[in-house]
């Protein structure tokens, strides 16, 4: 299976889709640091800088594309601007474009919790809007927040998976994710549904996604800190850290459609 990589920061998302057995075909980021680390690591797969300048074209039908658009308006630790008028978050429209362009077979979105929430009390959450676009373009939707703390790191981590299919490839797959909510698109049972998916307790379902135990996953990463001034490096390090999908949920994630669409 191939897929294209929008929002890519350093690669996380990328690395657990590869680790499940996908093969990246094209990577777009706009910050410069990252690009460098995804160069590295990604010698080959072309690379694109803002996601604004990109159209179908330019790059390779791919049967997925993933993506984690910037969460900055949408989360509950920001200004809650909403993807409708955020300038940051609001990027997620130009992912909409280039899937209505590309129309591949599949669609990763993740984003923050917050993506959950109503931006104000009464109105549908973002959510609503994200599966709403997706059910335009003619794509049915599951989703869950799966922690990284599932997989075994010292940190809870939640975070927002939708998983979108053509509605042509609907048989087989729809039990991929944890909760199936398409009545969203419309604004309805949005509280409820996030109630169910924070609650829920996911660690049984990420056994065995890897050969090493969960301890073994973590007990390599070095120490952060934030103590280093005057070095440039450390501080986009941290900040692209921060940004990034944990690998081993992608995995885990890319390992059930690989199954599921065997």
């Amino acid at each position: 299976m191939t897929y294209g990589s929008l929002f890519t920061g350093i690669g996380g998302m990328d690395l657990g889709l590869d680790r499940a057995g996908m093969s990246c075909r094209w990577q777009v980021e706009i910050d410069e640091y990252c690009r460098e680390v995804l160069r590295r690591h990604w010698p080959t797969v072309p690379k694109f800088a803002d996601i604004c300048g990109v159209k179908g074209e330019d790059i390779e039908p791919v049967d997925l594309i993933a993506g984690g658009f910037p969460c900055q308006d949408v989360s509950t630790c920001g200004l809650r601007r909403g993807i409708g008028d955020g300038t940051r978050s609001g990027l997620y429209s130009e992912m909409v474009r280039i899937v209505r362009e590309l129309r591949p077979r599949y669609v990763l979105v993740e984003n923050v919790p917050g993506l959950l929430a109503p931006i104000e009390p009464g109105q549908p959450a973002p959510m609503a809007r994200v599966l709403g676009d997706l059910a335009e373009l003619g794509f049915d939707a599951e989703w869950f927040c799966l922690p990284a703390a599932s997989v075994g790191a010292p940190h809870l981590r939640n975070r927002v998976f939708i998983f979108a299919y053509a509605k042509c490839e609907s048989r087989g797959v729809r039990q991929i994710a944890t909760h199936r909510h398409s009545d969203l698109a419309t604004g309805g049972g949005v509280g409820k549904a996030e109630e169910r998916g924070q609650d829920r307790n996911l660690a049984p379902l990420v056994e065995g996604v890897h050969e090493r135990t969960p301890a073994d996953w973590w007990r390599a990463q070095s120490r952060m800190d934030r103590s280093c001034y005057g070095i440039p490096h450390r501080a986009q390090r941290v900040k692209a850290l921060g940004n990034a999908v944990v690998p081993q949920v992608a995995e885990w994630i890319g390992r059930r459609i690989m199954e599921a669409t065997a």
